[in-house]
C-alpha cells in the first residue's frame, strides 16, 4: 500500500476569482477548515484550468481533470506524487461521431464501485454555450491516457441551455446526480437517480428544493461521521457554500466556507 503524500484526509483543489488559469491546493483535517497547501501549484502550458477534479489513483498519484478553454473539442488531465508539483499526462478529445462538441466543461472523475472502472462525466454542448448534456468516457488503461466515449447519460433534458457541472455519487444501489439547470431563469443544483450509471435518470428534487440558491459546480464529500456534504459555488452571489445530509434527498441549510468563500471557484473536495 502506498504512502499518502499528504497526512490530511481531505484535499480540495480548485481555480480561484482571480484566476482560471492557475490550480490551487487545499487541504483540511474536517472538510470546512481548509488551509492553502499549494498556489499555485500548476499553470498548465496552454489554457486554463477550470474546474479541477482531484482522485488519489490506484498507481499512489493524484491527478486531476479540468477544463481547458471555454470552448473546444478537450479536456485535459495532470497528475503529481505530492499534490504541490503537477504534469500534464494527456489532453483528451471529446470530439467523436455521435457528438462534436463546442463547449467540453467541467470534467469530473467517477470510480464506479460496481465496475471499479474509472470515468469522467463531461459537460458538452452542441451549441455555442449549450444546450449542454452529460456524457461519461471511461478509462481503458490505468495511465488514464486512453478512454472511450462519449456515452451520453439518459434522461437528462436538453431543453433551453440544458444541463451542466454533473457530479455522480453512488448511495444505496443507486446513482444520484447533482447536475445545474443551466438554463437562464434557472441556475439551480437539481437531483436525479437511475439505477445504472449511463442512465436513465428521473429527477426527484428540481428548482431550488434545497434552498442552495443559484449555484454551480457541486461536488459531494463524506464527514467523518458518515455524513455527505455538498459543496457549491454561489453563481453571481460570490459565495461558497457547503450544506450535509445523511440521505442526499434532506439538506441543512446552506453555510458559507470559511476562510476560502470568496476566493475559490468550482472544484472538488476529495476524501482520501
Amino acid at each position: 500500500m502506498f504512502k499518502r503524500a499528504v497526512s490530511a484526509p481531505y484535499v480540495f483543489t480548485a481555480f480561484t476569482g482571480a484566476s482560471e488559469s492557475n490550480l490551487y491546493v487545499y487541504t483540511s483535517s474536517d472538510a470546512t477548515n481548509f488551509s492553502l497547501l499549494k498556489g499555485p501549484a500548476y499553470t498548465p502550458p496552454t489554457g486554463l484550468i477550470r474546474d479541477p477534479s482531484v482522485i488519489l489513483h490506484t498507481d499512489g498519484k493524484y491527478y486531476i481533470a479540468y477544463t481547458t478553454n471555454w470552448s473546444g473539442t478537450n479536456f485535459a488531465i495532470a497528475s503529481s506524487t505530492n499534490l504541490q508539483s503537477w504534469a500534464l499526462v494527456a489532453t483528451i478529445s471529446t470530439a467523436s461521431s455521435l457528438i462534436t462538441p463546442v463547449n467540453t466543461w467541467a470534467p469530473e472523475f467517477f470510480k464506479d464501485p460496481k465496475t471499479g472502472k474509472l470515468n469522467i462525466i463531461v459537460s458538452l454542448s452542441t451549441g455555442s454555450y449549450g444546450p449542454f448534456l452529460p456524457y461519461v468516457f471511461t478509462a481503458t488503461d490505468s495511465t488514464l491516457t486512453k478512454w472511450s466515449g462519449p456515452t451520453v447519460l439518459s434522461g437528462i433534458s436538453n431543453a433551453g441551455l440544458g444541463y451542466i457541472d454533473t457530479f455522480p455519487v453512488f448511495f444505496n444501489n443507486q446513482y444520484h446526480l447533482f447536475t445545474k439547470a443551466e438554463s437562464n431563469g434557472q441556475k439551480h443544483i437539481e437531483h436525479a437517480v437511475s439505477s445504472s450509471l449511463t442512465g436513465p435518470y428521473s429527477f426527484t428534487q428540481t428548482g431550488d428544493f434545497a434552498g442552495w440558491g443559484q449555484a454551480e459546480g457541486p461536488c459531494v464529500t463524506v464527514l467523518p461521521n458518515g455524513k455527505f456534504r455538498l459543496y457549491a459555488d454561489g453563481f453571481n452571489s460570490g459565495k461558497y457554500i457547503y450544506s450535509d445530509s445523511s440521505d442526499l434527498y434532506n439538506w441543512s441549510a446552506y453555510q458559507t466556507l470559511p476562510a476560502l468563500s470568496g476566493t475559490v471557484r468550482h472544484g472538488t473536495v476529495l476524501k482520501q
